[in-house]
């Protein structure tokens, strides 16, 4: 069990579905105290026990240490989303994206809940600051943006509100940093940071499909073992660092060239790097690696892809065939 701090002593999980029963696991499995409801009994029950079988299954397969069945046993269900937040530190709101059901259930839990206690919205697309007024003493407010599935995936955007006390944010991300998340700060808007990058992504995939460039099945082998196959370790300013800066302004000047202003980023570009910045080979970029060269980054760099080359190996990626 990771080192936890002192809190959350008890978290509640308000919606029972994929995203909030896999909260409720990464919050159990880390020790955590955590109450659980559904607006429909029937479906909270039926989450509990796919929890305990999903979590089993996790032990089974050596993903989880066998004492996390135990954890999850204590899980508590509770037929209201205002039961399960009487009493608890952290209340994490994981119901369906429909403003309407939100308002309800964030208005009931933050009625419910200490008035200390931090209220996070799990949601990939609203408005956080329309919810925000959704709730009581929004000081306490923020959006907590999870990724399926939510006990595996690292990352949590964390979204405050222009009402947030920041140190409630502070708090919620070293709690998740604890349990082995990899929460970051981003400001709201639509998609935030991730969902923007996955779209923009889909969205070129889908036109190099319609253009007939490669199949669905070829466009996804090249994503996943090419820069997909460094974006474990490294994300796209760190790759543009490596690849070098002066390459990707000839690579961006073509791009402009062939298919116009979608990749005229240009301007920004020199809004935030001097041009004079090559990357790793010149010692800055968008990031300051010291000495020019790079060569003990290299090596760190080729020692986690040989590592994630030999998993591929052993564990390779699942194929399918495509649809017709």
């Amino acid at each position: 069990m990771p080192n936890l701090p002192e809190w959350p002593a008890k978290a509640a999980v308000a919606g029972a579905g994929r995203m909030g029963g896999g909260i409720a696991e990464a919050f159990a499995t880390a020790g955590v105290a955590v109450t659980i409801a559904d607006a429909d009994p029937a479906q909270g029950r039926a989450a509990l026990e796919r929890l305990k079988r999903r979590v089993a299954g996790h032990v089974e397969a050596g993903l989880l240490p066998a004492d996390a069945q135990e954890r999850v046993a204590t899980v508590e269900l509770v037929d209201t989303p205002a039961e399960a937040a009487a009493g608890a530190d952290l209340v994490v709101e994981a119901v369906t994206e429909d403003y309407g059901v939100k308002e309800a259930v964030l208005g009931e839990v933050s009625a419910a809940a200490p008035p200390a206690a931090v209220i996070a919205s799990n949601t990939s697309s609203l408005d956080i600051e329309r919810l925000a007024g959704f709730v009581a003493r929004p000081e306490r407010f923020l959006g907590a943006h999870w990724f399926n599935p939510p006990e595996w995936t690292p990352a949590v955007e964390l979204i405050p509100a222009a009402t947030t006390d920041h140190a409630h944010v502070e708090r919620l991300r070293a709690f998740l940093a604890a349990i082995g998340k990899a929460p970051a700060e981003v400001r709201p808007a639509v998609g935030f940071v991730a969902n923007r990058l996955q779209m923009a992504l889909f969205a070129e995939a889908i036109r190099c499909l319609d253009e007939g460039l490669a199949s669905a099945a070829e466009i996804d082998e090249i994503a996943r073992s090419s820069f997909g196959f460094r974006l474990p370790f490294f994300g796209p300013f760190q790759i543009a660092d490596m690849a070098g800066l002066d390459v990707y302004r000839a690579v961006l000047e073509s791009h402009v060239d062939a298919y116009g202003d979608r990749f005229d980023v240009r301007a920004a570009f020199a809004n935030h790097v001097d041009p004079e910045r090559t990357g790793t080979s010149g010692g800055t970029g968008f990031y300051d690696y010291g000495e020019p060269g790079g060569d003990d980054l290299d090596t760190q760099r080729d020692v986690r892809y040989a590592a994630l080359a030999k998993l591929l190996e052993e564990r390779p990626p699942l194929h399918f065939e495509e649809a017709q």
